[in-house]
């Protein structure tokens, strides 16, 4: 005879499996309390962890930019292989992002922990299941935040002249231009990567690691390279931009205007995928012709 389960033993396994999603968070939340309350609970502290996050990012991708010239094994991942990075278009995106972070991002985070109190930490980690959804969650949301908003400033001339034309001074993206911004779109972008965590009521672990994840694959999306690892090849079923389709804005400013995922353009028709561009280099033609 068939014996049916019964329901408070399956109250038990539930309780058991949210249990062991528990404990994976918990041992380390419970170090980060023990060892860094005090920095954890800083105002400052989010904005610390957005710029270093950037900053060591745009260092990996610009030695790889110094060295792509004359190292075949990079220029080959290169969406532009005949595109030069040079110093001079390091010092502009730097001095431009440097002077937006001096006189913009530094004295609002100033102001925040002067006049902020410290942040409460729950006691308790989130579940993974929580974790996971809630920086996919914080992802979708900003997607559809910056589709509507990056939308608006192509199709108002105004908005695109005072405000996104900056961005666009460069058609062959690298890692600086991510943040080669007028003050006006930094502090959008700022903001809702701030305030969607608080929207959706994220754990404040969830929060960081969505800013981590944000910051990453907004520098992916302008690196120009199409490395094996990139987002849009881990992502089946084309679902996800990436470097080759914003590479593709930045050439086609009237297509792929979502940061992360590719449905908004798919829907609203402005989706281009054009093959990368694979041109030789000065040198590869020089030594052909020889």
């Amino acid at each position: 005879m068939r014996v049916e389960p019964l329901s408070g033993e399956l109250d038990v396994s539930n309780g058991t499996w949210a249990l062991s999603e528990r404990s994976l968070l918990q041992p380390v939340w419970d170090y980060l309390q023990q060892n860094h309350e005090g920095t954890l609970r800083s105002p400052l502290f989010p904005v610390v962890l957005s710029v270093s996050t950037y900053l060591v990012l745009v260092l990996f991708y610009t030695v790889m930019d110094l060295l792509a010239p004359t190292w075949p094994s990079i220029r080959r991942y290169q969406i532009h292989q005949d595109r030069t990075v040079t110093w001079s278009n390091i010092g502009t995106t730097l001095a431009l992002t440097t002077y937006n972070h001096l006189l913009y991002i530094f004295p609002a985070a100033v102001a925040q922990w002067l006049w902020r109190p410290p942040v409460p930490l729950p006691r308790e980690a989130p579940t993974v299941s929580a974790f996971l959804l809630g920086v996919v969650g914080c992802t979708v949301v900003f997607d559809f935040q910056y589709y509507l908003w990056h939308l608006l400033h192509h199709r108002v001339g105004w908005l695109y002249r005072t405000f996104h034309a900056l961005h666009h001074q460069y058609r062959q993206p690298f890692s600086l231009v991510t943040q080669y911004l007028s003050a006006w779109e930094l502090f959008n972008v700022g903001f809702w990567a701030t305030a969607d965590p608080l929207l959706l009521q994220c754990h404040c672990l969830t929060a960081w690691a969505f800013m981590i994840f944000n910051v990453w694959v907004s520098t992916e999306d302008h690196c120009g390279y199409d490395f094996p690892w990139a987002m849009h090849r881990l992502i089946p079923f084309g679902l996800w931009g990436g470097a080759l389709r914003h590479d593709a804005h930045h050439q086609q400013p009237g297509t792929n205007f979502a940061p992360f995922f590719a449905h908004w353009d798919w829907l609203g028709g402005t989706a281009t995928m054009p093959p990368p561009t694979k041109t030789k280099t000065k040198r590869e033609r020089d030594e052909k012709a020889a």
